[in-house]
């Protein structure tokens, strides 16, 4: 790994060398992409030079154990020297682990109620909350695509997309099965029940990703609909557009003009378009594959938020928090953080076992 590390300084420095002569420099297109080559290893050259400075650091100070009256305090010194040489060889090899091409897209999620009834659809819409809650505390955008409202407040099922510097990222790792045990509202004895919501999280694809023939969509229009099922538009605005050769469909109704409600609906069907393709890699890619935290499947059952003891738990990480409420109001960090780093580990341990 050092090896492939200084060989990579070597490159940058190169780089560096490069850009600056005055050939390299008239050529723009040249350039450009000796400089996106720079960027995208520079970071990582960062790393390895204060690595190699922490290890020269304490190759120069164990000399001085010799001496009597200062060992204590170079002990204490080559204990963070030696401390801050690991944490930077293991950032480095978090470095080099491949990176889903994914990541900084924009999000399309998906959540819909399931098991549970008038209560499940009650959760879906504390989950869009709580998502929306921490996009905002990200600098993220929220747009609402489609919902499907019920009577008092919840969602059977409501598709947004969050718009922010590595949404994606961050967010895949919700996706499956969401469990909620707490006394519904509805409940008149005040027994304990148990619902589920599932959430999708699509990375959203770009027009060139996702090659789609129209002669391959069949596009509906309707007038919108509220809660009731009561007609809310005198136009056909609501859009529904079906890829015929997977029955894939998607629609939009949230908009007022049927134009940008077939935009948004396109985006949502490129989206899952992509999706099926990525799950479809995954599944052949995963069978020689050991660790993973999940499967990213959605029928996969990933955390439980018990009202009654103020608790999350991860099931994939073996996570439990007493955090409820403020998990609820987008504090998700924690979790999240928590998650991607089993991960990393995971596939570091698998790289290089």
């Amino acid at each position: 790994m050092l090896e492939k590390l200084e060989s990579i300084a070597k490159r940058y420095q190169e780089l560096d060398d490069l850009m600056s002569r005055p050939e390299v420099v008239s050529d723009y297109e040249r350039l450009q992409a000796l400089a996106r080559e720079r960027v995208s290893i520079e970071d990582l050259v960062a790393k390895y030079r204060e690595y190699k400075a922490a290890v020269q650091s304490i190759e120069e100070t164990k000399p001085m154990l010799d001496d009597e009256e200062m060992a204590i305090l170079v002990k204490e010194e080559l204990e963070q020297l030696k401390a801050r040489r690991d944490r930077l060889l293991q950032e480095i090899k978090f470095s080099l682990l491949p990176k889903d091409p994914a990541d900084n897209k924009d999000v399309i999620m998906e959540i819909r109620a399931g098991a549970g009834g008038e209560e499940a659809a009650l959760f879906a819409a504390d989950l869009f909350r709580m998502y929306a809650h921490h996009a905002q505390t990200e600098g993220w955008d929220v747009d609402v695509i489609s919902s499907n409202e019920t009577g008092i407040g919840g969602f059977k099922e409501i598709i947004f997309e969050i718009k922010g510097k590595g949404a994606y990222s961050r967010l895949k790792y919700e996706r499956g099965v969401h469990r909620v045990q707490r006394v519904p509202i509805t409940e008149a004895g005040g027994r304990i029940h148990t619902s589920t919501t599932t959430v999708a999280v699509l990375p959203k694809a770009e027009e060139i990703e996702v090659d789609i023939d129209p002669d391959e969509l069949r596009i509906d229009t309707f007038r919108s609909q509220g809660a009731g099922g009561q007609h809310v538009n005198k136009v056909a605005t609501t859009v529904r557009i079906t890829h015929i050769p997977t029955g894939i469909v998607a629609s939009c109704q949230d908009e007022r003009s049927q134009t940008r409600n077939k935009m948004k609906a396109m985006a949502v069907l490129r989206a899952r378009l992509l999706d099926r393709e990525r799950q479809r890699q995954y599944q052949e890619v995963s069978k020689a594959r050991r660790a993973q935290v999940g499967t990213g499947e959605r029928s996969e059952k990933i955390r439980t938020y018990n009202f009654p003891q103020g608790r999350v738990s991860d099931h994939r990480i073996n996570l439990t928090l007493y955090n409820l409420d403020a998990i609820l109001q987008g504090e998700l960090n924690e979790l999240i953080d928590a998650i991607a780093t089993t991960e990393q580990a995971k596939l570091l341990e698998e790289k290089v076992g």
